[in-house]
């Protein structure tokens, strides 16, 4: 089977921080949550903290957002209804039945765009509905976990990413391709 990765890879772009501008428009009460949203994907996207770190210093700030968006089903169709411009043309040029895309991002977010791209199969971010709480972050490690627990036996043959973050799913893929932007390089 095929493994995406979702963000900067198949999508032009971080998903989640589009989803939260997107929103801020929509709701301003948000805007009380942008220094800390920008702090922490800064600091993440420097280095200077790791995704655990993140996640324990911003989890509250995370819960609190989507608690303000509300029923984050209607909120992604509405998010990708201006958003799935940003899809890349390359990928509609591999795609193959059996996909499976493998994200950070909400599932219900993905749920959307996938069914909005004929993808049967996605593993993402688990965000309580009722609570609005993570329950379960689908990043590095995670995401390999989370494959072998919905795929047992299956195994990748072709996985794309975009970020060595992915590298814990480049270890079990056979052919690995690096995306950057239309760009393919395969590295394994």
């Amino acid at each position: 089977m095929n493994v995406f990765d979702f963000d900067n890879t198949i999508y032009h772009g971080e998903s989640g921080v589009h989803m939260f501008l997107f929103f801020l428009r929509k709701h301003p009460e948000l805007l009380r949550f942008t220094f800390r949203v920008i702090q922490g994907v800064t600091l993440y996207k420097l280095h200077f903290i790791d995704i655990d770190s993140a996640l324990e210093r911003y989890e509250r700030v995370l819960n609190e957002c989507f608690a303000t968006i509300g029923d984050f089903n209607e909120a992604a169709v509405e998010f990708w209804d201006a958003h799935e411009k940003g899809i890349r043309p390359w990928y509609k040029t591999v795609q193959q039945e059996d996909d499976l895309i493998i994200s950070a991002g909400p599932t219900a977010s993905l749920r959307e765009i996938c069914k909005r791209l004929g993808v049967k199969r996605f593993l993402g971010t688990i965000i309580n509905e009722e609570t609005h709480e993570l329950e379960f972050i689908c990043f590095r490690q995670n995401k390999v976990a989370a494959f072998h627990e919905n795929y047992p036996g299956e195994t990748i043959e072709t996985f794309y990413t975009d970020s060595y973050n992915d590298k814990p799913l480049m270890d079990i893929a056979q052919h690995v391709f690096f995306v950057k932007g239309n760009r393919l390089r395969q590295i394994k």
